[in-house]
């Protein structure tokens, strides 16, 4: 599949290779209620992700990361558009965001407005981008954190992913 603009997946897990609790807790990562206690990568930053973020034009996620993401106190999307893959949530549900039955919805929605860089989270939704050949680069960074259990990023191992499309970030 082609489209005009390039996927762009950036997964933060911990050290044992988690991206969640298995209750889909992801307080380790984002600093839970203490917005001040994310991860640090050792320079005072957040392992690129601001930067990530600041250079896409939108989003799309599956249902599960954003049922994660929508109570947050504060949207950590503000001002980019984010489309969410759903078959059961409601459109018009949050404002926030623009819902779409199926993944070609999705893709066509992307195309039309134009965008060039589209961030893409959620396993199922980053597997399907990446299975039509939409993602240009993955960044994997690795939280210093040991959580024991949890849930696995195992798109990224369903489909063949060439070196050429790692930049893979392990820091």
């Amino acid at each position: 599949m082609s489209a005009p603009f390039t996927g762009h997946v950036f997964l933060g897990m911990s050290v044992d290779g988690f991206i969640a609790r298995l209750d889909g807790d992801i307080a380790w990562l984002t600093g839970g209620a203490d917005e001040n206690a994310g991860p640090d990568d050792g320079e005072g930053g957040d392992f690129g992700f601001g930067e990530f973020v600041g250079g896409i034009d939108a989003l799309v996620m599956g249902r599960g990361t954003y049922d994660v993401i929508a109570p947050f106190g504060e949207w950590p999307y503000q001002g980019r558009p984010v489309h969410v893959l759903s078959t059961t949530l409601e459109p018009g549900a949050d404002a926030r965001i623009t819902v779409h039955r199926t993944f070609d919805e999705a893709v066509e929605a992307a195309t039309s407005a134009g965008y060039r860089r589209v961030y893409v989270d959620g396993g199922r939704t980053v597997h399907q981008f990446l299975r039509a050949g939409l993602v240009a680069d993955l960044t994997l960074s690795r939280v210093p954190v040991l959580i024991g259990t949890g849930h696995e990023q195992s798109s990224i191992h369903a489909v063949d992913v060439h070196d050429r499309l790692l930049a893979a970030c392990l820091k």
